[in-house]
């Protein structure tokens, strides 16, 4: 999910973490979930607090991201873009009943945002067989929700569905009640990397939104999202979510038994490089399975970190590509999380299984 996952892995700020203070933070990191830790005298320049409940990010090197922003001016502009307003809140309608015979995972009657669990997710023949049944029903629901992309939709509709669709299965909406998250899917406009709030909005003709879906069947989560093109969209914004598709595809043919897990952040920089397109890095994939976020956790941006891909064993990869600054602000509602500068940001996953020689995508249609 990002509810994709909600990843903010612990590790994926690590490299802004002080070694000195860093081993108390582990523990209170999870993937996706915004940070709301207060950080005992922080060296300045690491994170900035605009006001209660909106954190901004870490920038990325200054010089390194003012070449890259000046590249993508360069690329696009020549085209002019209508001027659009900032994303805006709608009303959040309550949530939505579950079955009592629908099983459901064990977070959502705590109501607390879980530990990110550090064990790796392998699977047996009974397990992968679950697994796919997960993916495979959460890449229909993604499906069918995207076939209500259109304009004055409004969010709040599409998770109605989805969540109707779920429940209907006989499966339950994984992010419901994930960390207290009030609604049944993710759903992220236009300048919101993930985590958007189904809401009283309506999809305006030129959007863009990120459709966040997971599903938990018979003990096992299937997560997997795509970016889809509300009406008449603007040729600049449709090469954005064309590439973060391809980033998703090019990640995914690197993977397999033995690989390196720093592959998957390589080759999605380098192909976002190419349009002069930012690879945001505080949200991350993750292992699932059984349990909805666990090690690994996946780096989308280039990286030195350890690691290798175990056959049998079942991740996410879900890259956020964004038009401006990868700099991102989180609303408070503590999930809601958009672009610093208001650019533009598309995202894709799947949830893939790995084997000897490659990798099935178990979320495709």
């Amino acid at each position: 999910m990002a509810l994709k996952a909600f990843i903010c892995r612990p590790c994926c700020v690590s490299a802004a973490i002080p070694p000195s203070i860093e081993p108390s933070w582990r523990s209170s990191f999870f993937v996706g979930q915004p940070l709301e830790i207060s950080i005992p005298n922080p060296p300045s320049g690491e994170y900035t607090l605009k006001r209660p409940g909106i954190i901004v990010s870490k920038k990325l090197s200054g010089l390194e991201e003012a070449v890259r922003i000046q590249r993508s001016r360069e690329l696009h502009g020549s085209i002019k873009l209508r001027k659009r307003p900032p994303l805006r809140r709608g009303k959040v309608s309550g949530r939505l009943p579950v079955p009592d015979h629908i099983c459901r995972p064990p977070y959502v009657d705590s109501g607390l945002l879980p530990e990110l669990s550090r064990e790796h997710q392998l699977h047996e023949d009974e397990g992968i067989s679950r697994m796919k049944a997960a993916c495979e029903l959460a890449a229909r629901v993604l499906d069918y929700a995207g076939t209500l992309v259109r304009p004055s939709v409004t969010t709040n509709e599409i998770d109605k569905a989805v969540h109707n669709m779920i429940i209907d299965a006989g499966a339950y909406p994984s992010p419901l009640g994930y960390g207290g998250f009030p609604k049944s899917v993710c759903t992220s406009v236009n300048e919101c990397m993930c985590h958007g709030i189904p809401d009283s909005r309506q999809l305006q003709d030129g959007d863009i939104i990120n459709i966040d879906v997971t599903v938990y069947l018979n003990g096992y989560h299937g997560d997997t999202s795509k970016t889809f093109l509300c009406g008449n969209v603007n040729e600049l914004t449709k090469r954005l979510v064309k590439v973060a598709e391809e980033c998703l595809e090019r990640a995914i043919y690197v993977c397999k038994d033995g690989a390196n897990f720093k592959k998957i952040g390589k080759r999605i920089s380098e192909h976002a490089e190419k349009y002069g397109y930012g690879v945001v890095e505080r949200f991350v994939g993750h292992g699932v399975g059984t349990v909805f976020h666990s090690v690994p956790l996946i780096l989308h941006h280039r990286n030195d970190e350890s690691g290798c891909m175990v056959e049998g064993e079942t991740f996410t990869i879900e890259p956020i590509l964004t038009m401006g600054s990868t700099e991102n602000v989180t609303w408070d509602d503590g999930w809601t999380t958009v672009t610093a500068d208001g650019s533009r940001a598309a995202q894709f996953e799947h949830t893939i299984l790995i084997t000897r020689t490659g990798a099935e995508v178990l979320t495709k249609c």
